[in-house]
């Protein structure tokens, strides 16, 4: 049982005809992207705006109508996974290495949904390594920062060179071990000077839907959804 494609396929059923859509990217949102494709060959009418590169090939490649950032006012509502969802729908999110232009749509989003699979469920977060994007140009001293905040960075690397995010910057895995306050931390790592974003969505989730090995699928309202 593939249950993140069940919670894709659950979210993609709150799209409807005119809407604006928000593509996410990763492993989750790519079965989201997948279902949407289904359902545009079935006759539904929306635009859609992705997050990377990657989501933004693959609705090419399903015929999904894509829209210029450029020309958005606001987006109707965007599906993407997490790494890690709280008890407080707090997440954490960057394994993709997309994690600033995921948190610039969903911040612009009337409902941001979230699709994970029940692994992802935790009391706190801090089991996954926390991702921030920070600038190249003296990176080092951007590093050593974010050490002084006491956790483990590590520069995220792909084919044994440094990964390099679609904004043309680096990503830093950070490990925090548990985080007790994730809405104080993610100001501390805003405040470092050379950090453009970190992976830490605090309050954000308008619903998260979680499916389940046994082929359950449930939704968790958030406090964050727009009027």
């Amino acid at each position: 049982m593939n249950s993140k494609k069940l919670a894709a396929e659950k979210a993609v059923e709150f799209i409807e005809d005119g809407m604006t859509v928000g593509l996410g990217t990763g492993s989750t949102a790519y079965w989201a992207i997948q279902k949407i494709g289904e359902r545009i060959k079935e006759g539904l009418s929306i635009q859609a705006a992705a997050s990377s590169v990657g989501s933004e090939d693959l609705a090419k490649q399903l015929g999904i109508p894509l829209i210029p950032l450029a020309n958005l006012d606001l987006i109707d509502i965007t599906i993407d996974g997490a790494d890690e969802v709280d008890n407080n729908l707090n997440l954490i999110k960057g394994g993709g290495g997309a994690l600033l232009r995921e948190k610039i749509i969903a911040s612009n989003s009337k409902k941001f949904i979230v699709i994970i699979d029940e692994s992802k469920q935790v009391d706190q977060l801090g089991r996954f390594r926390l991702s921030v994007e920070i600038v190249p140009f003296a990176s080092n001293l951007t590093i050593n920062k974010l050490r002084e905040l006491e956790c483990d960075p590590q520069v995220r690397s792909l084919n044994n060179k440094p990964y390099i995010t679609d904004n043309g910057n680096l990503i830093i895995d950070c490990d925090f071990g548990k985080i007790p306050n994730p809405e104080a931390l993610n100001g501390q790592i805003n405040l470092i000077p050379g950090v453009v974003e970190n992976g830490l969505f605090i309050q954000m989730a308008s619903l998260v839907v979680v499916g389940f090995n046994d082929g359950a699928v449930k939704a968790y309202p958030g406090q964050s959804a727009r009027t």
